[in-house]
């Protein structure tokens, strides 16, 4: 295992190599799930190589996001969902704040994005809410860039599913566990494009995405390897991290913190504006695939990592988690539901 080390050695985020468990074979599979119960326990993010997406998905992915962002705002704006609590299509740059989903007041973030996701098409035999499952919001003439974005989208799905199997192999559990909760998973693409417009001027503290731990269960993220994310370690102190050439970056959502009872880190996050050496403005592309499990799933702490005293989480359905949570970020209401969040952010250094 191999990783970038952060300053002080304070945060290092892990490199782990997938190729060995898709031959099945029993040792190679446990040695990649130990590998990933240490990251998981000390830091909640690492970078995935040996994941198997071919760099032709990539191309597609990039091609489709220059395609849409480089579109005249007006049309992008055709993409707006009719509401904050439908999580598709397009979001103007400042119209939300993700430290709302902490409970935490801040600037309003300066990116754009769009989003696509599972919807109740996908799932014909299900009664689901179409609000929550709700279909994506295209633009017109979009050919190029939806193949782009849904191949991106199955691509991602298929490493994030691979990814519950590490996870029930690392924390002991019975075979497929996960996938009873996951099985008519709220997944969701963000592509997010940052780029402040020539002459910006930034209010103080305000970033291109705020301080935030994502809400589901398991975070796929490609990116430019460009500056700009930052993780917070166990001590407050920003730590920037660069994906290395082929990988992808993981991370933990809050989910699984609350299955594991912070066994497992629900790592906090932000975006500064990207800027290059000479302190001028520069793009950076994401696409961030959130997998985040049944909207009418029950998430109960494990028993294994309950405390002493038999406490954990208190239960609750992924739909109403993320409710909550997409109340604050989109609809711009303070959560007051993530105080064991926000509280890991008091402390943090600017």
């Amino acid at each position: 295992m191999s990783g970038l080390a952060g300053s002080l050695d304070l945060l290092t985020v892990p490199t782990i190599d997938l190729t060995g468990w898709a031959g099945g074979e029993p040792t190679a599979r446990a040695a990649i799930a130990a590998e990933l119960d240490h990251a998981c326990r000390t830091v909640g993010f690492m970078q995935i190589v040996g994941h198997g997406i071919p760099d032709s998905a990539v191309h597609d992915l990039t091609e489709a996001m220059d395609e849409f962002f480089g579109l005249p705002l007006e049309v992008k704006c055709r993409s707006i969902a009719p509401r904050a609590s439908i999580n598709r299509g397009y979001t103007v740059p400042g119209s939300e704040k993700l430290s709302y989903s902490l409970g935490v007041d801040s600037p309003a973030d300066m990116f754009e994005a769009f989003n696509i996701g599972a919807s109740t098409a996908d799932f014909p035999d299900l009664d689901l809410d179409p609000e929550i499952y709700a279909a994506d919001i295209w633009p017109e003439n979009n050919a190029r860039f939806r193949d782009g974005a849904v191949g991106w989208f199955r691509h991602a799905a298929a490493l994030a599913r691979t990814m519950t199997d590490v996870f029930t192999v690392a924390l002991g559990l019975p075979d497929g566990y996960f996938r009873p909760f996951t099985d008519h998973s709220i997944d969701v693409l963000r592509m997010v494009n940052y780029a402040l417009p020539e002459g910006t001027d930034l209010e103080p503290d305000q970033l291109g995405m705020g301080a935030h731990t994502d809400y589901g269960i398991v975070t796929i993220l490609w990116a430019d390897p460009v500056p700009g994310l930052q993780v917070l370690d166990s001590v407050g102190v920003w730590h920037p991290v660069v994906p290395a050439p082929g990988a992808l970056l993981v991370n933990l959502g809050d989910l699984l913190a609350r299955w594991t009872n912070d066994r497992w880190t629900s790592t906090m996050h932000r975006v500064v504006p990207p800027t290059g050496p000479d302190g001028r403005s520069m793009r950076r592309r994401s696409a961030a695939f959130f997998h985040d499990g049944n909207a009418d799933a029950l998430i109960s702490t494990l028993t294994p990592c309950r405390s002493a005293e038999g406490t954990g989480y208190d239960d609750v359905t992924i739909a109403e988690h993320l409710a909550q949570k997409l109340a604050g970020s989109r609809g711009l209401e303070l959560n007051d539901h993530a105080s064991r969040e926000a509280a890991r952010i008091a402390g943090a250094s600017s």
